[in-house]
Parts: C-alpha cells; structure tokens; sequence
C-alpha cells in the first residue's frame, strides 16, 4: 500500500512538472506575442560584429605604382577577414587591365585611367597620386614649370643650365610603355610619344635608383614612392603632397584604380575587400602609404 502511495504520488509531481515546463516554454518564446516585451529578439544588425568571416584568395595584379598603397591595405585586410588572402604581383598598369579583361586577375590595379579601348572592365578609384618630378640631390634646380619640364623630356632642353642647373647634359629616364606612371606623366605634360629616354625602366623603384645614383638625371616616380635618396622638385612652385593632390593644385597627378570585369561576377571575397579598400576604414592606411584617399 505504501509503494503504491509513494508511486502515486511522484506520478503527480511529474505532471505538475511538465505542465509547467510546457507553459514557461511558451511564455518566453521570443518569437510569441506573449513573449517578455522587455527584452526583445536580437536581430542581425543589432549585434555586436555582423561581418561574415569568408574564406578564399583574391589575386591583384598590375601598376607597380600601387605596391605600398596595397601592400599596407592587405596586411591590415588580414585582421578584417583573416581567411581571405589578397595576392599582389606588380606586373605594370597595362598588364593589370589585360588580367582583369581576360580573367586572370580578380582585380587589375592601374595608376592610370582606362582608354577607349580597354574595354569590358570598369575603374574604381580607391586613391590619388601625385606624380613626383625626381632629380638627384646634387642638383641645385628647385622648381620646374609644366612647359620646361616637357622641353626637358622631349629634349628640347638638352643642359641643365637652361633652367639654372649646373652646366651639364640632361639624362631623362621613365618607364616602359605601358606603364601607367608613364601614361599619365606623358599625358599630363603633352609629351605622349615624344619623350626621349635614355632609360626605359620596368618600375617605379628602379627609376628611383637610377636618378638617385646620376647627378644629371631627372625621372619620374610615384609620390607614394619617393624617398630621401632623390629629390622632388615644386611643380610651378607647388610641391607634390597630400593636400595639394587633393585640392587640385599640385598640376601632375593621376587616379589609383582597381579594375574589374564589367560583367562577370566578383567572388564575395573580392567583393569583400573592394568595399573595405574603398571605405573610409582604410583612408588612414592608404594616407600612410603615401597615396590620397578618396573616401571620407
């Protein structure tokens, strides 16, 4: 009799338990109307960090102009998607626009804009750069006009001395064709096809090199680029920084863009870090490097 008392009565406190499980249940559901109006469902955008962690490899290829610029965008892009790796190899303007036409890149870097026939691809601008005028330290010429320093390039200007330098032939040294560098300095100066090299150089570094290790040289050289072992001379009495790049003033100056198919698909990755690049998250990064952004 005892036992079937005792069964009894756990068999009622196990119904009384489940009942009021069942009904705690339902009363706290988030998704009920009679749920607890005072804490409310947490929706994606309310949460601390929405960023989808994404996995895969973006590969970039192109302006050797651009090498600091995305050398300090994919280091700090690791710490943003630490499972995308960004691959650069700096191949030239017009390399970088040929792999993003015909696939081989994700994105093409140019310093240059695209022309009217580069087509079936687009240009984003993620920064301005202003294209140095570069002579060696030696040399006591401090600020060069547009006009003179194309005589200077076309060799319409062959002495030194008749811009106040030292009496001593001129050495202009540039970039390969197809170099965005050289695309934009030619077009801003009017020189297009009338340069006369005595060195055509593969990058920006090794232009740099050459001025650097050449009393008589003058070159060109991307801002973001230029160290203390040439000197950048005023262009018209304004020298090449950030600011005058961004205002207009500095006259030499060209857009960093990264190019990409007009109609094939970007892998989330690389959409992920166009959008990061070109935000106003990565300005101190690109500002650093040398380089103008455009994002606010």
């Amino acid at each position: 009799m005892k036992k079937r008392t005792l069964a009894l009565m756990l068999s009622a406190a196990l119904c009384v338990g489940m009942l009021a499980g069942c009904g705690g249940g339902d009363a706290g559901s988030a998704n009920s109307p009679a749920g607890n109006t005072n804490s409310p469902a947490v929706t994606e955008s309310e949460t601390p960090d929405n960023t989808t962690e994404l996995t895969g490899t973006v590969v970039t290829n192109g302006s050797t102009s651009m090498e600091s610029v995305m050398g300090s965008l994919t280091e700090a892009f690791r710490e943003v998607q630490p499972g995308i790796q960004v691959q650069y190899t700096g191949s030239g303007s017009g390399a970088g626009i040929t792999s993003a036409q015909d696939g081989t890149a994700d994105i093409g870097l140019a310093s240059r804009d695209l022309k009217d026939d580069e087509t079936g691809v687009k240009a984003i601008t993620v920064a301005k750069d202003g294209i140095a005028i570069i002579i060696n330290p030696e040399n006591p010429v401090a600020d060069l006009s547009v006009e003179q320093i194309a005589q200077l390039a076309t060799g319409e200007i062959t002495n030194w001395s008749e811009v106040g330098g030292n009496d001593a032939q001129v050495v202009f040294i540039g970039r390969e064709a197809g170099s965005g560098t050289r695309d934009g300095f030619e077009s801003i100066t009017g020189t297009t096809d009338n340069c006369k090299y005595q060195n055509e150089l593969t990058s920006t570094g090794e232009v740099i090199a050459n001025v650097a290790s050449n009393p008589n040289a003058i070159g060109y050289a991307s801002l973001s680029a230029v160290d203390d072992t040439v000197k950048a001379i005023t262009v018209g009495g304004v020298a090449p920084s950030e600011e005058t790049v961004l205002d207009g003033s500095y006259a030499i100056q060209r857009n960093f863009n990264f190019i990409v198919s007009d109609s094939a698909e970007l892998s989330d990755a690389a959409q992920a870090f166009i959008e990061w690049a070109t935000s106003a998250d990565a300005a101190d990064l690109i500002a650093g490097a040398g380089a103008v952004p455009v994002a606010e």
